[in-house]
């Protein structure tokens, strides 16, 4: 059985005794303006999604994530965690003790003892996703337009990041979720990502993976439906979408209620591939998970060349290199079975390769395309209500 030992989870706001000095010396500091993606990062930081890192990267800290994939000599942290400032910036804050971040004229966070350092992008981008600066990557774009310097320093964040987009209550943070599966007496959590909507497929391997679970011993494992929440590229379905998706296939009894807890993990997607999924299984760790399911190609993209005509990354690679991955002892990587639709059975079932030619493979992106030509998948590959959900979307777009 996986490891129960659980290292505390260091959250980063401000103790509410302490909050009105904090506002009042904020208001009078010197302030940064932060973008929504910087938002983003500040709250997978401040609520512990990344502990026991206390604030953006500074350059001995980026150094040991982007060569090493680790956080001091102990923690797995595969992916650089920091905050891009320009030129003009860097001059005008440069030598201060501490000043404020603000999201759109709102002060939401102090940066003490800040550390300015040379963002070396290509040593970055090719450290972190195997490619050089090509802009055809939706985050490698992101990076290369962003400022030419970082800026490290620990995180007093001054209130709960909300969106207040009707999606909040999802929104739990690492210790809250600990503290939910004790409360529904949770002896094993096997965690699940997606950034797409949930087939019979998935739903088959995620009932699979409890019933094997239950053989093992285990009195009552809880999946932890964890659909990645911040920024995505433009033609991934949006999360309002998913999470809507996500309600119609619990009310349809796809999957059970009372042994799931669907939440939101809020990192941005990077499409980063194996080193990507490292970070994606670390923060699922902190959150109380003890098995984790990986899929094919798990934060893969296509390559951003499209003469090349191939996916960035081996699709397998993702799910090896977190067998081998250091300090992820805690968490018990579980592989995926691939499921396929059986044509002799009208569902979808584990693919067989003894009856290869019963069975039709619905990828991602033909199950997109019959979304956006109006047609129906075949009966038996998703819940119908969670089907609407998802072609309505498109039909959304072409309207």
């Amino acid at each position: 059985m996986a490891c129960s030992i659980q290292r505390p989870v260091v959250e980063l706001f401000v103790p509410e005794t302490q909050k009105a000095a904090a506002i009042k010396e904020a208001s009078e500091l010197p302030s940064l303006d932060i973008t929504t993606l910087d938002l983003q990062w500040i709250q997978v930081l401040a609520e512990g999604w990344a502990s026991p890192l206390r604030g953006f990267m500074t350059e001995n800290q980026f150094l040991t994530c982007i060569h090493f994939n680790v956080l001091g000599r102990d923690i797995n942290q595969s992916i650089a965690i920091v905050l891009p400032v320009c030129t003009k910036d860097k001059e005008r804050l440069d030598g201060a003790p501490a000043f404020s971040l603000k999201y759109k004229d709102t002060v939401v966070a102090i940066l003490r003892g800040p550390q300015f350092y040379q963002h070396r992008k290509e040593e970055r981008v090719t450290r972190q996703f195997g490619l050089y600066c090509h802009t055809g990557h939706p985050y490698i774009k992101i990076i290369v337009e962003s400022g030419d310097w970082l800026v490290g320093g620990e995180l007093e964040v001054l209130e709960r990041i909300r969106w207040n987009d009707g999606l909040d209550k999802y929104r739990l943070t690492p210790n809250e979720l600990r503290a939910k599966f004790k409360e529904i007496g949770a002896d094993a959590v096997f965690a699940f990502q997606l950034r797409n909507p949930i087939h019979n497929g998935h739903a088959l391997l995620m009932q699979d993976t409890r019933r094997q679970l239950v053989e093992r011993g285990y009195k009552n494992p809880v999946l932890l439906l964890h659909p990645l929440g911040g920024w995505t590229k433009d033609d991934d379905v949006p999360l309002h979408t998913r999470i809507e998706q996500h309600a119609a296939v619990f009310s349809e009894g796809i999957l059970d209620s009372k042994s799931t807890v669907l939440a939101i993990f809020p990192s941005p997607m990077l499409y980063a591939g194996p080193t990507e999924v490292q970070w994606h299984a670390k923060a699922r760790m902190n959150a109380g998970a003890n098995f984790y399911i990986v899929g094919r190609d798990p934060a893969g993209v296509p390559h951003p060349d499209p003469s090349l005509d191939r996916d960035l990354y081996d699709g397998t690679h993702g799910a090896r290199v977190l067998k081998m991955a250091p300090y992820l002892s805690q968490l018990e990587i579980l592989p995926l079975r691939v499921a396929a639709y059986d044509k002799t059975k009208k569902k979808m079932d584990f693919y067989d390769p003894n009856r290869k030619d019963d069975f039709e493979k619905i990828s991602g992106t033909k199950m997109r395309a019959i979304a956006r030509s109006g047609g129906t998948p075949p009966e038996g590959f998703m819940a119908p209500s969670a089907w609407r959900v998802f072609s309505n979307y498109y039909k959304s777009l072409q309207k």
